[in-house]
């Protein structure tokens, strides 16, 4: 396992509409380092964002799609994905998606 700081971890939230919905239920959902285990997302948040507190990570790994150029076949890049539970008493993380 490498040794990963807290501010490597997480690396982009996701913006898609089914994230938007879980986050009014404070839900929220990031791409985080393949290697990342779930204490490491809680401690993660817990110090990026003030005042949240973290109940419960959910984690997922995402494989690759199979991509083709030509008579090349290739792979893209493996991902992993948190969605992120926060308590009713933390505060909300506020995400922009550049609107």
């Amino acid at each position: 396992m490498a040794d990963i700081k807290y501010y490597d971890v997480i690396l982009k939230p996701v913006i898609t509409e089914k994230s938007m919905n879980g986050m009014a239920a404070k839900e929220y959902t990031f791409l985080v380092h393949p290697e990342a285990n779930k204490s490491q997302i809680k401690e993660a948040v817990e110090k990026m964002f003030e005042g949240t507190k973290v109940e419960r990570v959910n984690t997922m790994n995402c494989k690759g799609k199979e991509k083709r150029r030509g008579t090349v076949v290739g792979t893209t890049a493996k991902t992993k994905k948190a969605i992120v539970k926060l308590t009713e008493d933390s505060k909300d993380i506020e995400i922009y998606a550049g609107l």
